[in-house]
């Protein structure tokens, strides 16, 4: 097991599956203590946090709907209570619907944006103010950003738009020594997974398959470390070679 995270804390949004579960997991097993959010599913959440705590590790679940700045504050103001002061935020948090451009409604828009835009800005807002100095923030964008697919006008929008955030947030936390970088997963075997592109998927990797979320996981737990304290402001691309 790795140390190289020991004696630090960790914040993740969206952390109770899919790439935000192993990215938790990720965090624990190099000796963070880790504090996750979840939206529905208080069991699923609550079963990460006893597997963590099994293995000897801290990990504390909480709920807290992203979409509103209010909920997120509390989460930060929970997690410092639980941890102490945090030195990694990792925002993961987000939401999709495939559906063409016209026959999308104002709900669908404010859905996708309310998560996926909004609750990765007051996340960075509050991780801004909040992480300690020589910390690192990561914000979960997406490959697609890079690439053309139909349906995806709304989730493509808002990532694009929270990858402009990290880059400005890069230079304003750069003289506190903080690192700021955008993590792009590529397909990726999640819930939110588009199973009629499996093939395509395939097709685009070198490798010849769909990622992993442990895969992902891996080069998050790269920028949340020392390792990554020469980067800042970059698009880490995590698609097997797609983009």
């Amino acid at each position: 097991m790795s140390s190289s995270l020991s004696g630090k804390t960790a914040l993740v949004s969206g952390g109770s599956r899919g790439i935000g579960r192993a990215i938790v997991e990720r965090l624990d097993g190099a000796g963070a203590a880790v504090a996750f959010n979840y939206a529905r599913n208080a069991e699923l959440a609550e079963e990460v946090a006893r597997g963590i705590k099994s293995r000897g590790g801290k990990a504390v679940a909480l709920p807290a709907n992203v979409a509103t700045s209010g909920e997120i504050r509390r989460m930060f103001e929970e997690a410092e209570k639980a941890l102490g002061p945090l030195d990694i935020v990792i925002a993961n948090a987000g939401v999709h619907i495939q559906k063409p451009l016209a026959e999308s409604t104002e709900a669908d828009y404010d859905y996708i944006f309310d998560v996926n835009t909004c609750g990765i800005f007051f996340t960075l807002q509050e991780a801004a103010r909040r992480v300690r100095d020589g910390g690192r923030i990561v914000v979960l964008s997406t490959g697609g950003t890079k690439m053309h697919f139909p349906n995806m006008s709304r989730y493509l929008g808002s990532k694009g738009a929270v990858e402009q955030f990290a880059r400005t947030l890069a230079l304003e936390l750069g003289p506190r020594k903080i690192a700021v970088n955008i993590l792009s997963p590529g397909f990726t075997e999640t819930g939110m997974f588009p199973e009629e592109y499996r093939e395509f998927a395939e097709s685009l990797s070198p490798f010849k398959r769909v990622g992993a979320p442990e895969d992902v996981a891996d080069v998050a737990l790269f920028l949340a470390g020392d390792e990554s304290r020469w980067l800042t402001g970059q698009d880490l691309q995590a698609g097997g070679g797609v983009v």
